[in-house]
């Protein structure tokens, strides 16, 4: 077996890790184009390309619950010079139409849009990339469609139930079954509420206590996360809650034959490092890196550094296997 960890230290202040920007970079990132899929079912599914154009490697996007972008700010601006960048969002995330059966918004379901998202963008294999939610939406991907996937890049993720695991607690696993009752019962009541739970700066000081690193996460950066969820549907996110805890990719990560990175952060207490390490065991050949002063935001917090990790291992392993 191939295994590679990687370790940093990454105590610097943030704005030391910002990738460096010049105009003959910006300029190569090419148009940003977007459209429809159409999934199996009918579903209409938002997507947008941008980057170099065919033949360019293509790295596809899959993102957590609840965004619709904010966390690949600086990955995908890192990357669009090499290679073609193709980002969808989920059903009922974003730009993309509630489903109309809140039955069908399983990790399997998230998996079919990507193939689906794949077919038209005319993208015949991609690199498949994902964050929290999306780790779990990748693994999926790989497993109905993996000739179609040339490589694995698994960020601040889970292979199963990661309610399970949330803050190292079955906590919200136990409050999950209220927290639904509560939404089919009076979805218009509790819509309001969650729109106006909390105004947003009490909101990321909320966050940063909880969770993000204060010190490395600027508030430009979070905030697009905070405004998307206000507008977000509360039954399509406890719908997909539920459906990520029912998911579980287990008995594929030994299956997984592709170059597959990891990362993880340090201090990720919604999906902890265990998880990625237990990945790592478990993939042939895969590689491991740990940001060390890294949250659950590990692409905001430390941009530069997760870009030249995702960059050198595209490199060495897709680009010249």
């Amino acid at each position: 077996m191939r295994s590679r960890e990687e370790k940093t230290t990454s105590g610097a202040a943030r704005n030391s890790d910002e990738p460096q920007r010049d105009a003959s970079s910006r300029s190569s990132r090419g148009k940003r184009r977007s459209g429809f899929a159409v999934s199996r079912d009918g579903a209409a599914i938002f997507f947008e390309v941008l980057g170099q154009p065919h033949p360019a490697p293509t790295l596809l996007l899959c993102d957590g619950l609840g965004c619709d972008g904010y966390v690949w700010k600086y990955l995908q601006w890192a990357l669009a010079d090499r290679f073609r960048i193709v980002h969808l969002h989920y059903r009922g995330h974003g730009q993309t139409p509630l489903p109309k059966d809140f039955g069908q918004v399983s990790v399997a379901d998230f998996a079919t849009d990507v193939l689906a998202v794949m077919d038209a963008s005319e993208t015949e294999r991609a690199v498949i990339c994902g964050h929290s939610l999306g780790v779990q939406v990748s693994l999926e991907t790989y497993r109905q469609g993996r000739d179609r996937c040339a490589g694995l890049v698994l960020i601040c993720g889970s292979y199963r139930n990661p309610l399970s695991t949330f803050k190292g607690k079955q906590t919200l696993g136990d409050l999950l079954p209220l927290i639904q009752t509560a939404v089919s019962r009076v979805p218009r009541l509790v819509g309001a509420f969650w729109k106006r739970l909390l105004p947003l700066d009490l909101s990321y000081q909320i966050a940063q206590r909880v969770e993000l690193n204060g010190e490395l996460v600027h508030r430009e950066d979070f905030v697009p996360y905070l405004e998307g969820l206000s507008r977000m549907d509360p039954r399509m996110f406890v719908a997909t809650m539920a459906a990520a805890a029912q998911h579980d990719a287990h008995d594929l990560l030994t299956q997984i034959t592709i170059p597959t990175l990891l990362i993880t952060g340090r201090h990720d207490s919604f999906t902890p490092m265990t998880l990625s390490e237990e990945m790592q065991q478990k993939i042939v050949g895969s590689e491991l890196h740990i940001v060390e002063a890294g949250t659950h935001t590990a692409p905001i917090e430390r941009p530069s550094e997760v870009s030249q990790v995702v960059q050198s291992f595209l490199e060495r392993r897709i680009l010249t296997p």
